[in-house]
């Protein structure tokens, strides 16, 4: 796929439907058990999950006490996680649809929130809705609130999964709007079915 190739919402959907999904973790990201030993995800919060799909993520949060919104593209997707969310009687808000629409009246919480979780949008997304995305974050997150990032790294070109070097995040998280790890200080974690590759997993406030 080149890097001006781009998936609709059909084919999104289409992967969910026929079971096409070789990025799917099938268990909770070590970064977020990390993130919910540590206390960077606790009870009371508020948290977005965009690009959702079927991440086990949407549950366990909202086991811990989280308050959830889940969002996705693709309706066989949130159908699935509705039903996780039902067999486990827990309470989450899901949403299908796009949630960027640059453009078009873009989605926004009632509230802004705590935390995003972010694992497998920004790799996800055409690169040319990064800003889009970013000004999205910044309005979705309260003043010190945290973008829990996976930033995706790989040197082939095109997507998705497309590339997140830490060069490009710098350019696309600014210091004047975001507060970035000291040192840069990220932890790599090898995703088990894309060659391990590895996520860098690390947390940006958002000032």
């Amino acid at each position: 796929m080149s890097e001006t190739d781009e998936r609709t919402p059909f084919e999104w959907e289409a992967r969910f439907r026929e079971d096409d999904t070789p990025w799917e973790r099938g268990d909770v990201h070590p970064a977020a058990r990390m993130w919910l030993e540590t206390g960077e995800l606790k009870s009371g919060m508020s948290v977005i999950i965009p690009g959702c799909g079927r991440c086990p993520e949407v549950t366990a949060l909202a086991r811990a006490g989280l308050d959830v919104i889940a969002a996705d593209l693709s309706e066989t997707a949130i159908a699935w996680q509705q039903g996780q969310i039902a067999a486990e009687k827990l309470s989450a808000v899901t949403i299908q649809g796009d949630i960027l629409k640059p453009g078009h009246g873009a989605w926004y919480p009632d509230q802004p929130v705590d935390r995003v979780y972010e694992q497998t949008f920004l790799c996800a997304i055409p690169p040319r809705l990064r800003e889009a995305y970013e000004a999205s974050l910044i309005k979705w997150l309260k003043p010190g609130g945290k973008l829990l990032a996976l930033f995706m790294q790989k040197d082939e070109r095109g997507g998705p999964p497309y590339g997140c070097s830490l060069e490009a995040m710098h350019e696309l998280f600014p210091e004047e709007r975001w507060i970035w790890p000291a040192d840069d200080h990220f932890i790599a974690v090898p995703h088990p079915s894309l060659n391990g590759k590895p996520e860098l997993a690390g947390a940006l406030t958002r000032r």
